[in-house]
């Protein structure tokens, strides 16, 4: 049986106080039990993720890493440097490296096969937009972003990756995916994952990434092939975090 898994991805927010705040209060409510729970902070906050969180029930991650081993590749984060910082998760292709910086699905699966050779655990990203989901074009644009990446792997190193849907029009606005929505597009996902490797794909977390918060978090989880959430403004609240994860029980 999978796990749950909530993910805290912090994106472009934090501080030293705030972050110290928000860790302390996710450390002192946490044992454990319910979902399995990781942070991913803006990169300058890994160490003291790492100082905070190590030795807790809590993991940490980065939210970016370059497909580059080392070398001149200004501004980039290697794989094995977020090693050094205790890092076991990294996300992938997230809409907003995908829309903001360019990010192609090639480019998402050359980093996700730079973050297994070092050992993270990729939590690989997919979505549709609204304009693609009204013109019925989620399955082929969520198929695309993933086959990319399952075409890079080795079907036994589906075992090591996360994969998170994550519909764009219900990040940020408040608009959440009904159950019923979301379960459909992971269980498509999930038989892809399937073809690759039927046993493998079997066990791979799909996690849902639009919106998940203390009062959908339950029922969302309930559905079959929702294995946790990828949690973005509910993630800087501890209290709410911590509500998420343990609606993950």
């Amino acid at each position: 049986m999978r796990r749950k898994l909530v993910v805290g991805n912090w994106k472009m927010n934090g501080s030293l106080a705030s972050n110290a705040s928000l860790l302390s209060g996710i450390v002192a409510g946490y044992d454990g039990s319910g979902a399995e729970a990781a942070v991913c902070p803006p990169a300058p906050y890994l160490a003291q993720c790492q100082q905070a969180l190590q030795g807790s029930a809590v993991s940490w991650g980065a939210q970016d890493v370059s497909r580059h081993l080392s070398g001149a590749f200004t501004g980039e984060i290697s794989a094995t440097m977020l090693k050094d910082f205790g890092c076991r998760w990294v996300i992938l292709g997230h809409c907003e490296r995908r829309g903001n910086h360019g990010e192609s699905n090639q480019l998402v699966a050359d980093k996700t096969v730079a973050a297994l050779n070092a050992g993270l655990t990729p939590i690989v990203c997919v979505g549709e937009s609204l304009a693609q989901r009204e013109a019925g074009q989620t399955d082929a644009h969520c198929s695309a972003q993933l086959g990319a990446v399952l075409d890079a792997l080795e079907p036994e190193q589906l075992e090591h990756i996360v994969v998170a849907y994550e519909p764009i029009w219900a990040i940020g606005t408040g608009v959440t995916a009904t159950p019923e929505m979301a379960q459909a597009v992971h269980a498509r996902l999930r038989m892809q994952l399937k073809e690759k490797h039927a046993q493998h794909g079997a066990q791979v977390r799909i996690l849902y990434g639009g919106s998940m918060k203390p009062d959908n978090a339950a029922e969302l989880m309930a559905q079959p092939d929702i294995d946790g959430g990828l949690i973005g403004g509910a993630s800087l609240k501890a209290p709410d975090f911590l509500a998420i994860i343990a609606a993950g029980a």
